[in-house]
């Protein structure tokens, strides 16, 4: 849209004397009036772009950009003093004031008001604010709708750490079909870390058919006990280590090898702690396989293996894999497995008869991929960012 001045009431010196006589002492011009223009202007202003604001004479010593609940846009000026830009696109649905001052003490001051935006793009965030979780835990974000302009919004991402932990994020698809964003460190977590999340989203542009931002979202969560987990399919064994330190052998009895019933193998995270669900082999595309409720579930993927107590099989655990792809124990094994078990912690499957690597977006499958293929995934650098 045209840009519109804003003038400042003059500020003049005074002239001494009265009278058509003179004093002796000099005239002093009044100063002009301070004159700057903005881009954005009137009652339906297109969001999703920096303010800018630029000054006719002189140089700008100071620009304040707040809406109407005292949020201030960040900004900079440009190093000749004549511009000022704002850092963050001006989000939508809106009403922001603009206040100019230059290095003569002049002000000036105006206001705009953003438009709704047509189509709003929101976002889902994994870890709840005050949550603890284990050390395999990547920071997930899936949007609703789809994001082309990925480098723009993943510069509006950060990640802080108490430790400055190296990592990075990386675009893939959910097992949903949505554009998802994850930031994975480079190696696992180190217990006690705290993790802080700003996603700076309100006003940026998804692109095509995703829509605007309307709203910035932030989590914070902490690292807790290095707790990882191995299911060996040859031995038919799972391990437990707590920092290094080997803490019990489970027997088990995982997916049948040779087909749709198979376990996925490599590295997967505990997604989620369900408890007691129904479990209905239909779902999963197995047909008419199962359909009974099961206690101690742990999600491992979206398309439907978790561990969990499988008391029915009691006598295959660590004799064979006969189940539909879950990995099952007893009871008491479950129900200890399930009380120390942590959200996040890792969750490895090695040896023979699985049928491979689940998708990355099918969990949390990042932890397959080397360091470099994974910072490969970033819309920016492709290198690492320390939080």
């Amino acid at each position: 849209m045209a840009s519109t001045a804003l003038l400042a009431a003059a500020l003049t010196a005074c002239s001494g004397g009265s009278g058509g006589g003179s004093t002796g002492e000099a005239e002093l011009k009044p100063k002009a009036d301070m004159a700057v223009s903005v881009n954005l202007t009137g009652d339906q202003v297109k969001a999703g772009q920096p303010v800018t604001v630029t000054i006719a004479e002189g140089k700008l010593a100071q620009v304040k950009v707040t809406d109407a609940k005292g949020a201030e846009l960040p900004g900079k000026i440009s190093d000749d003093g004549r511009t000022w830009t704002s850092e963050r696109n001006a989000a939508p649905g809106a009403e922001y004031k603009v206040e100019a001052q230059n290095t003569e003490s002049q002000s000036a001051s105006t206001q705009f008001k953003t438009s709704a935006a047509d189509k709003v793009n929101k976002v889902s965030i994994n870890v709840p604010k005050g949550s603890t979780v284990g050390v395999a835990m990547p920071v997930s974000i899936v949007f609703d709708n789809p994001v082309a302009n990925k480098a723009e919004v993943e510069k509006q991402l950060k990640v802080t750490t108490s430790d400055n932990t190296e990592g990075s994020w990386g675009w893939i698809k959910d097992y949903s079909g949505n554009d998802r964003v994850d930031w994975r460190p480079k190696d696992y977590w180190k217990s006690g870390t705290d993790v802080k999340v700003e996603m700076n989203l309100n006003g940026v542009d998804s692109g095509k058919g995703g829509g605007l931002f309307a709203k910035d979202y932030n989590t914070e969560f902490k690292i807790g006990k290095d707790r990882r987990i191995e299911v060996n399919l040859d031995t038919k064994k799972m391990s437990v280590t707590e920092d290094g330190q080997a803490q019990k052998t489970i027997p088990v009895s995982a997916g049948t090898p040779g087909g749709k019933k198979a376990s996925w193998s490599g590295k997967m995270v505990i997604m989620t702690k369900e408890g007691t669900i129904r479990m209905d082999s239909q779902t999963v595309g197995l047909d008419d396989a199962y359909d009974k409720m099961v206690d101690y579930s742990m999600r491992l993927t979206w398309s439907g293996m978790y561990a969990h107590a499988a008391p029915w099989n009691a006598g295959n655990f660590g004799r064979a894999n006969t189940s539909s792809g879950c990995v099952g124990m007893s009871d008491a094994d479950a129900e200890d497995f399930f009380a120390k078990s942590q959200i996040g912690d890792p969750f490895e499957v090695v040896g023979s008869g699985s049928k491979g690597n689940a998708d990355i977006g099918n969990g949390y499958g990042e932890w397959n991929l080397s360091w470099d293929q994974w910072k490969a995934k970033s819309a920016l650098t492709g290198t690492a960012q320390n939080g």
